[in-house]
């Protein structure tokens, strides 16, 4: 395939990321000045522990990019960029040293200590949890800390034009803020010399192009100093459009909760020089109450619980489609989109082009660089057993549920040991999902009478498949389940009823896996056990 190729169906292709790239490459018809690499920007407040909200940013953003780059061919930069200068508003409740984190509200996140007492500041920690995980996934991206740009006076000439337009941005927010607030408010809040605290003060403007503005301390003393070097902090609003502006960022993308931010930092971008950059607005995620996840609740899930009981490209599987649209992220919805991944993984191979670049695997694939092309290795790989498969094989097993016994049972069912470590993500997986989750809720209850003759009836079929153990495949046990569930004498009015009293007396379960598959995983022995075990309750 040549790249021309690749492009005329990336000009067509209608999945968002290509239709983000194809808005951007609108705007930037001939490229950046001088071939100057495309930049993508993502955010992250550091106030709290990094959650999947955070990393969905960061991986939507990675999707746009590479779309981009198929599109265009043009070169491009991620930074992602943390606002660790803002000033600590809130304790998050699910931190330790409460009392210390409490004495230090105010203070820029990178001043206060770390609560974990692992860093150098708490800032530093949650900095760090973050790239440790887009490190952990492959992403290629800058990391810039905001306190390393003010400090070292990177963002002194930014901040200069900032106190240059003092007025020009106020007449831009004072209409947005109420009175209270409006009457204390301004675009640079200093940095007490006393306290450390980030101020929110009237501030004056002494001399913009030297960086001097005067303020009056919490003591009432009447300041005078720069505001260049670390000394301040801009408000979010004018920080966001400065570093847009500063940084020369082409495309960001940020939540709902956002939306008015993006429309004032558009505006203040302008009269910075600058323009807002595109960008998507994305809904946010939920948890499974249906509340808005937030970093100092800590409600939903973390990217380690989802790495412990799901697998890396689940996560994300589940975070690209629709980003328009709100998803619940619950512990819930991680079975379904393991198996739905590898499903469209299977698919990826075999797929036209333009039904490649609409597959969230293409996407999921280029996103770390481990892609080039289409055809690259990983394009249609499978995995000989489903998540669903292994999770219903972990519940009968219980409290004996191991990595190692679960491994013993799929090398006895494909006839060879798996050394893949896709399988065993997912069997460490799955390990743990049934531990914490499916285990606690299981209840095997009594078969009714035509159930009990059907059960028996089973047992009899897979007595006769042990003897003839050569056509004891999963299709021969499938359609030995099926025939017995459409016996009339058995009562059963349609196949869902067998196959519901099948996992309610034998898995405990609601719902359970392709009977045929899960007795050949399991062992015809074994299952002929679950059934006696059942027929004993009757």
């Amino acid at each position: 395939m040549t790249d021309t190729t690749l492009q005329d169906a990336a000009r067509n292709s209608k999945a968002w990321p290509f239709q983000e790239a194809q808005r951007l490459a609108k705007r930037l018809r001939d490229g950046k000045p001088g071939g100057e690499p495309v930049l993508f920007e993502t955010g992250y407040g550091p106030s709290g522990l990094p959650h999947i909200g955070t990393f969905q940013e960061v991986l939507r953003t990675t999707f746009v990019r590479r779309a981009y780059e198929a599109l265009t061919g043009q070169a491009t930069r991620l930074v992602a960029f943390s606002d660790d200068m803002d000033g600590l508003r809130k304790v998050p409740d699910n931190l330790p040293n409460q009392a210390m984190l409490t004495e230090n509200l105010g203070k820029p996140l990178s001043q206060i200590p770390d609560p974990f007492e692992k860093y150098e500041s708490f800032a530093h920690h949650n900095n760090a949890m973050l790239r440790e995980f887009l490190d952990r996934f492959g992403f290629e991206y800058e990391f810039v800390a905001s306190s390393d740009r003010y400090n070292s006076g990177a963002f002194d000439d930014a901040l200069k034009n900032v106190l240059a337009h003092n007025q020009d941005i106020l007449d831009i927010m004072l209409p947005t803020l109420r009175a209270e607030r409006a009457a204390t408010y301004s675009p640079i809040m200093p940095i007490s010399p006393a306290t450390g605290v980030v101020l929110q003060v009237p501030v004056e403007i002494v001399d913009a192009q030297a960086g001097l503005i005067r303020f009056t301390d919490e003591d009432g003393s009447v300041i005078e100093q720069s505001a260049l070097g670390g000394k301040s902090k801009l408000q979010w609003k004018v920080d966001f459009a400065m570093r847009w502006v500063a940084l020369g960022v082409d495309y960001e993308m940020y939540g709902k909760d956002l939306t008015d931010t993006g429309v004032q930092s558009g505006k203040i971008a302008r009269v910075l020089g600058g323009n807002k950059p595109e960008g998507l607005i994305y809904e946010l995620f939920l948890d499974e109450k249906g509340e808005k996840i937030s970093k100092s609740k800590g409600n939903g899930l973390t990217i380690e619980q989802w790495l412990e009981y799901g697998t890396q490209e689940s996560l994300g599987f589940y975070i690209f489609p629709n980003p328009k649209s709100a998803k619940q992220l619950h512990t819930g919805v991680i079975p379904r989109a393991v198996d739905d991944y590898w499903q469209f993984r299977e698919r990826l191979g075999e797929q036209p082009l333009d039904k490649q670049l609409g597959n969230p695997v293409w996407h999921l694939l280029r996103a770390n660089e481990t892609m080039t092309s289409p055809e690259a290795p990983g394009a249609g790989d499978t995995v000989p057993v489903s998540f669903g498969l292994l999770l219903n094989l972990a519940s009968v097993l219980g409290a004996e549920a191991s990595a190692e016994n679960v491994s013993e049972y799929l090398t006895s069912y494909l006839g060879e040991p798996v050394s893949d470590p896709s399988v065993d993500a997912m069997i460490d997986a799955a390990v743990a999902y049934t531990r914490d989750f499916i285990v606690p809720t299981l209840n095997k209850r009594a078969p009714a009478e035509n159930e009990a003759a059907a059960l028996r009836a089973l047992d009899e079929a897979l007595a006769n498949a042990a003897n003839a153990a050569d056509d004891a495949d999963a299709e021969t046990l499938q359609t030995a389940v099926y025939e017995i569930g459409k016996r009339e004498e058995l009562g059963f009015e349609n196949l869902r009823d067998w196959f519901r009293a099948l996992y309610e007396t034998l898995l405990g379960s609601e719902q359970g896996p392709r009977m045929g598959s899960f007795i050949a995983l399991y062992g015809v022995e074994n299952s002929r056990k679950l059934i006696a075990e059942a027929l004993a309750k009757a």
